[in-house]
């Protein structure tokens, strides 16, 4: 296993429990990292990146065990990190930053550190503009030059954090070619808000809510915990009120509501689920059971 944590918990001063006995276990390939907003994604990614401590609990990366000093250091060697915001030298070539992204991580063969270099911006489509300076890359060249900085040094586990967020659709669909085609040596793990680009790059799927893992199991899985409750209602009113509304969309005959629920209005129509659908119908599960535990209740 690439990444290995068990009975994880981080808990902030206050008391605010960022992270519950969170167990998982992951291997080769790519796999999806999906929570709301405060569902701990960040937390989990900080500890496993060597910036944060867990509270209680045991970590491993690439088979380094990040509580020793040892094994900190020898999962960063083995760790490519895609944060949200990467910040770049803009007055540096791609050529150049990639260059220095490989010393930071030890390379110290310099020939051999600057080949990967090329090879990694070929890799992301930016052989061309190896020589040319940050400061005139797109957003969407910056996120790549950003992949390529992460697999400098050839790391066994690749984290990725919000890697398509204000991308155009032509680079949002470019940069999710690029990462469904990582995982295939390596173990990859895209923490995201967007459904798509888990629908689209990783064959596996977890899910974090209120700190507490309770989902880990392929893509479709997930998917199908929304068949038999998914529909579409077409009303010139609101959406049913015990319903997880999953889109909505104005029509010339009112709104048509895609809608997860045990309890269809009459009227609503079956339809397939798709990975929102699985998604909300797990989401809103938790949220009634939550709701049904009461007060003391998590």
């Amino acid at each position: 296993m690439n990444i290995v944590t068990e009975q994880l918990n981080k808990t902030y001063r206050g008391g605010r429990r960022a992270l519950d006995s969170v167990d998982l276990h992951i291997d080769r390939g790519t796999v999806g990292l999906l929570g709301a907003n405060g569902a701990g994604k960040t937390t989990l990614l900080r500890i496993l990146t060597g910036v944060l401590r867990p509270t209680s609990g045991r970590v491993e990366v690439a088979g380094h065990d990040l509580s020793t000093t040892a094994g900190l250091t020898g999962a960063k060697r083995s760790l490519g990190y895609l944060p949200q915001e990467l910040s770049l030298y803009p007055d540096l070539t791609a050529r150049e930053f990639l260059d220095y992204i490989g010393v930071l991580k030890g390379m110290e063969d310099k020939r051999q550190r600057r080949a990967q270099a090329e090879s990694r911006l070929a890799e992301v489509g930016l052989g061309d503009r190896a020589g040319d300076r940050l400061s005139g890359f797109s957003g969407g060249m910056q996120r790549r030059v950003g992949i390529a900085q992460a697999l400098m040094g050839d790391p066994a586990v690749l984290i990725v954090d919000e890697p398509t967020t204000g991308l155009d659709p032509h680079e949002r669909m470019r940069f999710r070619t690029l990462l469904a085609g990582l995982g295939h040596n390596r173990t990859v793990l895209l923490s995201t808000h967007i459904l798509d680009d888990v629908a689209q790059t990783c064959p596996e799927v977890a899910v974090l809510a209120a700190g507490r893992l309770v989902f880990h199991d392929t893509t479709s899985a997930l998917a199908g915990l929304g068949a038999g409750i998914t529909y579409l209602h077409r009303t010139h009113g609101g959406p049913p009120a015990d319903a997880e509304v999953v889109s909505a969309v104005a029509t010339a005959e009112g709104s048509e509501y895609r809608i997860v629920t045990p309890r269809p209005p009459a009227g609503a129509h079956p339809v397939e689920p798709s990975l929102e659908d699985g998604y909300a119908a797990l989401l809103g599960a938790g949220r009634r059971a939550a709701q049904s535990a009461g007060p003391s209740g998590r």
